[in-house]
């Protein structure tokens, strides 16, 4: 499957077969391309170009027991890694090597792998999840997350990165798994051990844009383009003359990720720096070739992106026009419950902070659908009409919602802890794709900070004096922190036992509370479809939703006030059952005055300030 993916996507980088190691780059300008080989035996292979400017060069002999570590020598004067590594085990500067997986044996799962419908996303960084920041020291927390009821771990980036402290986003070498997570191996273990569980596995990858410092794809080609700019430089060439092998590499690396690490579904970053005019869009044919590919090999695989246009049509099936990607991140849902619970409106926050947007978030995921906003000064967005609330994915944090915030503040030191609940039971009981960041579920006090380990003092320097100018605005005068030192790594590695102590652990039984409701109850489920009735008084600050099918009634309502207040349902809802009250003490709550019953007769009830209630009809 290394060599033979498609016939339509060639394969790039050292591909080993059966006694022999296939080097392929491409480099439609060079004049020469030789392969220098540093292990087992020092010598160099001279390659061949062919037409369409890939140079080619086999390494024949038994090297499955061997390391095999290379460069490519170009025009006989400079040397430089493989743009296509596979690990990079001394750094972003230095030799390449050859991965070989050994046959791995088939075992039984325990059940099969969900489908992107029942996800329950659990975002995690390899660095600061555990004090080892390894993929092995993930493996022992696994069964805990999928107890909790989370059933798919997301990965931020792996692709080799400068260092040891990265966020993933400045990697440069998208085929190479980073060597201080414990590289290709230690990669392939933790997905292994997902699939045990019954559980998937996102990964992050990046394809709006390179790092600076290692990355040497220039060398070899025209990746880049002048034609567009991004805020990281120039853009990646989707469009330009000699665009077609630049989209050959992001495509067979997505192939790669599925057919190498059994990786079940990717989530693209940032798809609007993705700069592509051209009749055949790369992120259309990206999702050609991912259909074509699981059609081949009768395998699942998905594609989610992050787009800050708010338009549906990367999600639209091709039968109205669209990209036929699977899924996205909705924004929107995030913003429209933060800006309310915290009250910020600063940045894109100002076109957030109602009920009445909240309201809208719930029943269609978008707010900002084709109308002004105040935060762009023009419309924006489009109405997501034919959009699935299987393709929206929520979440009330994320890595970027915590990370680039000034100091990295997490919703747990911005709010308190009844607020803490409501957001929990309002995001996972929302009847979307839910998505949790990691430590959120017990409430973790560290933050997450944005942090790099450059080798280059001058790209340090850079590091720093632009985040302080990035948030002059936000900061008034505080003392921030220095981005670049090991300090604000270790800040971000999270107090995994806060889980079973006080109300952290109150924190963490909620949300297993919500995660069993969200299974258990039919019309929750993304697969059913259907947007909730909203009600939502901005005066009162009572909220609340109905989900309803042919089989069941799921009614939530939320007083955000600091105030009793009197709730009204309307006729014909009931009669209801509670199932979930926050007041109640096992959540650290004053004692409940909602009823545990409401007959059709008895809809009007009270409701304690800063609480949330869920009823169902009964069976």
């Amino acid at each position: 499957m290394y060599v033979s993916l498609l016939q339509s996507v060639i394969p790039v980088g050292a591909i080993p077969t059966a006694d022999s190691v296939l080097f392929t780059a491409w480099g439609p300008f060079l004049e020469d391309c030789k392969v220098h080989i540093y292990e087992p035996e020092d010598l160099v292979i001279p390659m061949e170009k062919d037409k369409a400017g890939y140079w080619h060069a086999f390494f024949k002999g038994s090297y499955k027991s061997k390391t095999v570590t290379y460069k490519y020598l170009i025009n006989e004067k400079e040397e430089y890694p493989d743009p296509a590594s596979r690990y990079q085990p001394f750094g972003v500067h230095e030799r390449s090597a050859v991965v070989h997986f050994d046959e791995r044996s088939i075992q039984d799962t325990l059940e099969p792998r969900p489908i992107l419908a029942d996800y329950v996303i659990y975002e995690l960084h390899v660095g600061t999840f555990t004090p080892q920041g390894t993929f092995e020291a993930i493996i022992p927390r696994l069964p805990e997350l999928k107890q909790l009821g989370v059933n798919c771990i997301e990965i931020m980036p792996v692709a080799q990165f400068p260092g040891k402290r990265n966020w993933g986003y400045d990697g440069v070498y998208p085929f190479a798994v980073q060597n201080s997570y414990g590289g290709p191996w230690g990669l392939r273990k933790l997905v292994d051990s997902c699939h045990q569980l019954g559980m998937a596995v996102i990964l992050d990858v990046v394809y709006n844009h390179l790092g600076p410092e290692g990355n040497y794809l220039s060398k070899f080609g025209p990746y880049f383009t002048s034609k567009y700019k991004t805020p990281w430089g120039e853009a990646i060439n989707f469009d330009d003359a000699f665009c077609d092998a630049v989209r050959n590499y992001f495509i067979y690396n997505a192939l790669f990720w599925f057919s190498e690490y059994d990786i079940d579904a990717l989530r693209l970053d940032a798809v609007h720096a993705i700069y592509d005019e051209s009749a055949y869009p790369f992120l259309e044919e990206l999702a050609d070739r991912t259909t074509e590919y699981c059609n081949k090999f009768q395998k699942t695989h998905f594609l989610i992106i992050e787009s800050d246009r708010n338009d549906p049509r990367f999600i639209y099936p091709k039968s109205v026009g669209g990209y036929a990607l699977h899924a996205q991140w909705c924004d929107d849902f995030h913003h429209a419950l933060h800006a309310y619970v915290t009250g910020e409106n600063k940045g894109y926050y100002a076109d957030f902070g109602s009920l009445e947007q909240l309201a809208k978030a719930f029943q269609q995921g978008y707010v900002i659908d084709g109308c002004y906003s105040s935060f762009r000064k023009r419309r924006h967005g489009r109405k997501p009409l034919q959009a699935n609330r299987t393709q929206l994915i929520v979440f009330s944090q994320n890595h970027d919602q915590v990370g680039n915030r000034f100091m990295g503040e997490r919703l747990s030191t911005l709010v308190g802890f009844e607020e803490l609940k409501i957001i929990a039971a309002l995001t996972l009981l929302s009847g979307f794709v839910v998505l949790l960041f990691m430590g959120e579920e017990y409430g973790e006090k560290n933050p997450f900070y944005y942090f790099v380990d450059h080798g280059d003092p001058a790209l340090l320097k850079a590091v720093r004096e632009g985040r302080k100018r990035e948030f002059q605005a936000f900061h008034g005068g505080r003392e921030g922190y220095d981005p670049t030192t090991e300090e604000a790594w270790q800040k971000c590695i999270l107090q995994w036992d806060l889980r079973n102590t006080g109300k952290h652990g109150v924190l963490w039984k909620l949300y297993k509370e919500c995660l069993g409701l969200r299974k258990q109850l039919q019309s929750l489920k993304p697969s059913s479809n259907s947007s909730p009735k909203v009600y939502f008084d901005e005066k009162t600050k009572l909220f609340s939703f109905l989900f309803e099918n042919s089989m069941e009634k799921v009614v939530g309502i939320t007083n955000f006030d600091s105030e009793q207040r009197t709730f009204f349902l309307e006729k014909g809802t009931g009669p209801l059952e509670k199932i979930l009250d926050l007041a109640e003490e096992r959540w650290h709550g004053p004692g409940s005055l909602s009823p545990i019953r409401l007959s059709e007769e008895s809809l009007s009830f009270a409701i304690n300030p800063k609480n949330f209630v869920l009823y169902r009809s009964p069976d």
